[in-house]
């Protein structure tokens, strides 16, 4: 104790002895314990700035992350909506076209990237496999057939996705790594998928849900979701020299597709998050915002859960960017104002030095706002009657303190702009998107009402021109084959017959001329006179007879096997009409000659069946969907008006034309006819009612 006094005597001598040193003392002692303090403050207060604003970008960063994740699903989800709604797969599926429907989910299938896409029935069944198998259960089933499309987030096992396709499933399997500060697992291999499940309702032309669109996009290893967002949002001059910027989709808590680097041009595939991540984000479902541990560097990040359509969390969404450039940029910044004030230091002691005498009460005013600005006061030194060094540094001392707080006010009012900008561009974008979306729709139905107007305005020309052309030469036929039986008067008997079809085929020449311009008129109903009761079997016979020189100037063998059935209500000149046109349609598909067989069935109670079989080239499968259009043909001779026009007559009366064909053996049509016909106009509404009960009998 005795030699720490006499120490301490001895060092503090000069200062009892001389008042130079007591002011000099006074003048540095808040230096040098003031400025440390400052230093420490300010680098605490411009590190804690710094990273509030890294957090709030990466904040942002997630957001976007998140609105481009969902309207991605949004995305697809509108892309089975474009098939769904389209005309060929409309009508391909009216028309029970297997073949077209699997051909055109194959073609969206590959073109969106979807891991698989299929139509399913009311009953969960695969329409479109040609197995009987069910898809994989979703709760977004039931809505979907209660018209609502809906897209999620779901998980399929590995058991489910080998169901979809062993080559999925195989695609899945992801090796875990080693990470530092993961939670401890016994797990090795990552076998689950992650599915962005799709449905859109399928609805008929009354509205009702006849089948679903079940379609799944696959995230694992898909780096186009990461890649994409990433050049989004943290594209060129976005960071700070150095520092990198990631995005990651998580299943449950491994890395599944990201572009975190593991090594030099490798992605970190197969590692997890840290513990603590883990806990936060999966464990209670919150949020994390903050530095976080990304496999083997800090980095300044935010996470999210992704939630499934059950409800569960069960993977997290990413976004983030290397820490250390900022760390190392604010290290520099703090070396470079130690560095700056250690400069400032030198001379402030000097002059210190310089004026020890006589300027106790300036120190004493310095000293006390340094205390002031330590405790965080705003007080300024002002006037202290001193015109030298002491007095000059006095008034920059109160300089920089005005100008660090107007600094910070310009540094909040910048923040404040900035935050106003961010939401006028996000109002700005939200609303050019609902006007892309508005017109969108409008050039989709003014492109609907074109193409049905120029239709219509080309068969109506085409119709009074065939209506022109034929009635004036039936006429003079009519006419001269009238005058022609009266002249030759009972020398006309043994061509009486003859003679007497050549008028009822001249008739029937006026009749399929007023059904064509009926054809042209969709919106009226069918005007053919009093309803006739035929039997079918007999009009057959008949136009059998009238093609007996075709088939056999054709060298086609005709066959008719006619069926117990009951009189129809039906137009005679109608059904040897539509026979007439399926008959020479089969003569053409046989150019070197074949066999035509002619069947009639009962239709259960309802009706009757006409069977046309033929043995020729049959009919290739892109030209099934398109036979019933008008001026569709395949022939250069052809018009392209003989299957239309007779499937117009045919459904005038609540009947129907169906067709089946393999190429290279021939073609079935078949004529379905109702005991009591109904006249309608919308073919495609009654053949959805009859669809229910007529499977076994088609």
């Amino acid at each position: 104790m005795r030699r720490v006094n006499s120490w301490w005597k001895r060092l503090s001598a000069p200062f009892r002895r001389s008042l130079r040193y007591k002011l000099l003392l006074l003048a540095l002692l808040p230096i040098l314990v003031g400025a440390p303090i400052t230093m420490g403050v300010a680098a605490y207060w411009i590190k804690s700035f710094v990273y509030d604003q890294l957090y709030s970008k990466v904040n942002a960063d997630l957001a976007v992350a998140h609105d481009v994740f969902i309207r991605t699903g949004h995305d697809y989800l509108d892309r089975l909506g474009t098939l769904a709604e389209s005309y060929a797969f409309r009508t391909s599926l009216r028309q029970q076209d297997a073949q077209a429907v699997r051909r055109q989910l194959l073609a969206l299938k590959f073109k969106a990237g979807l891991a698989f896409l299929h139509l399913v029935g009311p009953d969960g069944r695969w329409l479109d496999a040609g197995v009987d198998k069910r898809g994989v259960p979703s709760p977004l089933f039931a809505p979907a057939l209660n018209g609502q499309a809906g897209v999620g987030v779901e998980i399929f096992s590995p058991q489910e996705l080998a169901h979809e396709s062993k080559a999925l499933a195989e695609s899945v399997r992801l090796p875990l790594l080693p990470t530092p500060h993961a939670a401890p697992s016994s797990r090795k291999t990552e076998k689950q998928g992650m599915i962005v499940r799709l449905m859109y309702p399928v609805k008929n032309l009354s509205g009702k849900v006849v089948a679903v669109l079940d379609g799944g996009v696959l995230l694992n290893s898909d780096f186009r979701f990461v890649d994409a967002i990433r050049s989004l949002v943290y594209g060129p001059g976005s960071l700070l020299q150095g520092s990198i910027g990631t995005v990651t989709l998580f299943l449950g808590d491994v890395r599944i597709s990201t572009n975190v680097p593991l090594r030099p041009g490798e992605r970190a595939l197969g590692t997890r998050v840290s513990q603590v991540v883990r806990d936060q984000v999966l464990g209670s479902g919150e949020r994390w915002i903050d530095r976080a541990f990304v496999v083997n560097d800090w980095y300044i990040s935010a996470y999210e859960p992704i939630v499934s359509d059950g409800g569960n969390r069960v993977g997290m969404l990413y976004a983030g960017f290397l820490e250390r450039p900022y760390d190392e940029a604010l290290r520099n910044a703090f070396g470079l104002f130690v560095g700056l004030f250690g400069l400032l230091f030198v001379p402030g002691v000097w002059f210190a030095v310089r004026a020890a005498r006589g300027i106790f009460k300036p120190i004493e005013a310095i000293s006390a706002v340094v205390r002031s600005t330590r405790d965080g006061g705003e007080r300024r030194i002002g006037d202290v009657g001193s015109e030298d060094e002491i007095g000059l540094l006095a008034h920059e001392f109160d300089a920089m303190l005005d100008r660090l707080q107007q600094h910070a006010r310009l540094i909040e009012v910048s923040h404040d702009s900035l935050e106003r900008k961010v939401a006028e561009r996000t109002r700005a974008l939200q609303r050019k998107n609902a006007d892309l979306e508005r017109t969108i729709a409008l050039l989709r139905q003014t492109r609907r009402q074109l193409v049905e107007a120029e239709k219509l305005a080309a068969l109506g020309e085409l119709t009074a021109g065939v209506a022109h052309e034929i009635n004036n030469p039936v006429a003079v036929i009519l006419g001269n084959v009238e005058v022609l039986r009266d002249e030759l008067g009972e020398a006309a008997a043994p061509v009486r017959a003859e003679i007497d079809l050549i008028i009822r085929q001249v008739y029937r020449i006026k009749a399929i001329v007023d059904n064509l311009l009926n054809y042209a008129r969709p919106a009226t109903g069918f005007d053919g006179g009093e309803l006739q009761r035929i039997d079918v079997n007999a009009v057959i016979g008949d136009t059998l007879s009238l093609m007996r020189h075709t088939f056999r100037k054709s060298g086609v063998e005709a066959c008719f096997e006619p069926g117990e059935i009951g009189l129809v209500g039906l137009h005679q000149q109608v059904l040897q009409q539509v026979m007439l046109n399926l008959l020479g349609n089969a003569v053409n598909a046989m150019p070197q000659g074949g066999e035509i067989g002619v069947v009639t069935k009962p239709w259960g109670s309802r009706g009757a069946i006409i069977v046309v079989r033929d043995s020729g080239t049959g009919i290739a499968q892109e030209h099934m969907a398109r036979l019933f259009e008008p001026f569709f043909t395949t022939r250069p001779e052809g018009t392209g008006l003989g299957l239309p026009i007779s499937y117009g007559l045919i459904r005038r009366y609540g009947g129907r034309i169906t067709v089946r064909s393999t190429p290279d053996k021939g073609a079935e049509f078949r004529v379905w006819l109702l005991y009591e016909p109904v006249f309608i106009e919308d073919e495609e509404a009654h053949l959805l009612r009859l669809h229910a009960g007529d499977n076994e009998e088609a």
